[in-house]
């Protein structure tokens, strides 16, 4: 183990500063407690951080593909995904009791949280009732790499399933780019055409990518 300073160990200063200071391999090491055997907590996370490509690929990675690696035994595993269900039950929690259009910076973080992770497409739904609060989030549809068929009569059941007054779409783009493809932009019509004639208004249609979400609603597509 390294010879910290005093007050220089990463969760001294975590408990001090708070966690805008550390690094992701110190925070990542205070997460894990301790190192593989051979390298300190710091020095095994920036390993970890390296050969994953980064904190996200790390902490969405298979727990098979984690549980190849010396020193990531199942409990480091299991704490890594609790880590990930924590920060995704957060999202949820900044906005749950509360209109969503008024904290859009929540609505993308929740979003991020749960659709940045998949390597293939996934479209999902937020269903609002009239005063805009969350009833639920649904994933409706899994495809490809590139793709998802989004079927609108599934998203128009499962709206009246929910009583809801109003949706938010969103979809990831596993390539990381967010920008809006033009197939995005003609299903968030159709959908808007099909669902505003039950009176439920389609909001915004957020596109995740890797750290950043667009809004086709602020783009004015909407």
């Amino acid at each position: 183990m390294p010879a910290w300073p005093p007050g220089e160990q990463p969760r001294v200063r975590l408990l001090k500063q708070g966690a805008l200071a550390l690094s992701d391999a110190e925070l990542l090491a205070v997460c894990l407690g301790s190192g593989d055997g051979r390298h300190d907590g710091v020095t095994f996370a920036r390993l970890l951080l390296r050969e994953f490509g980064g904190l996200r690929a790390l902490l969405h990675a298979p727990p098979a593909h984690l549980g190849r690696v010396r020193g990531l035994g199942p409990a480091k595993i299991a704490l890594l995904k609790a880590v990930v269900g924590l920060a995704k039950r957060h999202a949820e929690a900044a906005f749950i009791d509360r209109p969503l259009l008024s904290d859009t910076a929540a609505v993308r973080y929740f979003l991020q949280q749960r659709l940045a992770g998949y390597e293939r497409e996934v479209f999902a739904c937020l269903f609002l009732d009239t005063r805009h609060h969350l009833i639920g989030f649904e994933t409706l549809f899994f495809g490809s790499v590139d793709r998802a068929s989004v079927h609108p009569r599934e998203v128009l059941k499962q709206a009246l399933s929910c009583n809801a007054a109003a949706v938010v779409l969103a979809h990831n783009h596993p390539s990381g780019n967010a920008e809006p493809s033009p197939s995005d932009v003609r299903l968030t019509e159709e959908l808007r055409t099909l669902l505003v004639q039950i009176d439920i208004r389609v909001l915004d249609h957020v596109v995740v990518g890797h750290g950043v979400t667009v809004s086709l609603a602020e783009r004015g597509l909407i």
